[in-house]
């Protein structure tokens, strides 16, 4: 059965702008809600991801904002945030990250880094820890029994993993069986219409064998399929920083003009089922039912709203639009049991 929150009972909702609130309250009355892999761990289907925006790129004012705009909406997943929007701490689901900063170091090091997180946002657990990028130079047991310490010191409920590769999150899973550790449940993978290998393909065969789940982020590609850079690189945009050269590089390459150029495409689907593309996108995220939840990154009011509308636009994801989409894409991935039929 899918559950839901109320879309505007709370009493938090004074916080929104006129505008906002009249864009919220145009929106589906709520969101579904999966399971976190074959955890018991309920999350909604989208989530606001704070990797970018929050903690430098704007204030703590809008920050507040749009969290008390994402729980309004039914949001209860809130990756890496130091802030959350008011309402009780049991409906909300908050996962954080530990980084492999020094390679010197032991997995060990990295949990006073994770105390002093919980003491910033005021908590005294995290729902989900994800392992960021698995360190080569670390045996994979002292890993997990990291994240199996975590957990029993009562510093989070669930352990996953962010950028790791089947390989190494099949790794870890055996280690745990052989030691009596606790296995992770979860892998926060980048998916969006132009990368779909790990989660179309190799995350599916994980979730069958072991019970790992999908959270994806960036389906908006880090803007790319927001349309933004269909005329070249703007001022105000995140390909015209410093620290984000590596975009600009990859927006003005060859493979970045054909997928503008495809982007062009998807904008008449989008046109004919009357929504835009971030939305277009968006849901065509959602239609994978083996994603747990999708991470929207916003930096201001009017962009959540909009993604939050792809809700509406996931029910017009028919086969027959998902084949048109595949087709003007190109880049289906092919799994070994599609080529066995």
């Amino acid at each position: 059965m899918l559950s839901c929150f109320p879309l505007h009972s709370h009493k938090f909702i004074n916080v929104l702008t006129c505008s906002s609130l009249s864009l919220l309250l145009s929106l589906s009355p709520c969101l579904f809600h999966r399971n976190l892999g074959k955890s018991g761990l309920r999350v909604s289907c989208l989530g606001l991801g704070t990797w970018v925006t929050f903690g430098g790129q704007i204030s703590d004012e809008v920050a507040e904002q749009l969290m008390t705009i994402a729980y309004e909406s039914g949001i209860n997943l809130f990756d890496t945030a130091e802030v959350y929007a008011a309402g009780k701490r049991s409906s909300l689901v908050i996962t954080t990250k530990l980084y492999w900063v020094d390679e010197t170091e032991s997995w060990f090091v990295l949990l006073p880094g994770l105390k002093g997180s919980l003491q910033r946002m005021q908590l005294e657990y995290v729902d989900v820890v994800f392992a960021n990028r698995p360190d080569n130079n670390t045996p994979m047991e002292e890993i997990v029994r990291a994240m199996t310490h975590v957990i029993n010191q009562g510093m989070a409920m669930y352990w996953g993993t962010s950028r790791w590769t089947a390989m190494e999150i099949m790794e870890a899973y055996s280690v745990a069986r052989q030691f009596n550790l606790i296995p992770p449940v979860c892998e926060q993978a980048e998916y969006h219409l132009f990368q779909r290998e790990k989660v179309e393909v190799q995350l599916p065969e994980l979730y069958h064998k072991i019970g790992v789940g999908a959270m994806t982020w960036s389906p908006l590609a880090c803007g790319i399929i927001t349309g933004k850079y269909e005329n070249g690189i703007p001022e105000s945009s995140r390909a015209s920083m410093k620290s984000y050269q590596w975009l600009k590089e990859k927006i003005v390459s060859e493979d970045g003009r054909k997928q503008q150029a495809k982007l062009k495409e998807l904008g008449h689907i989008a046109e004919k089922l009357g929504c835009t593309l971030p939305q277009l996108a968006v849901a065509w995220c959602l239609r994978n039912e083996g994603v747990s939840s999708v991470l929207l990154g916003t930096s201001n009011a009017e962009q959540l709203t909009e993604n939050l509308g792809a809700i509406q636009v996931l029910p017009k994801m028919t086969s027959h639009m998902v084949s048109e989409i595949d087709h003007i894409l190109g880049n289906r991935p092919y799994s070994r049991k599609d080529f066995r039929s």
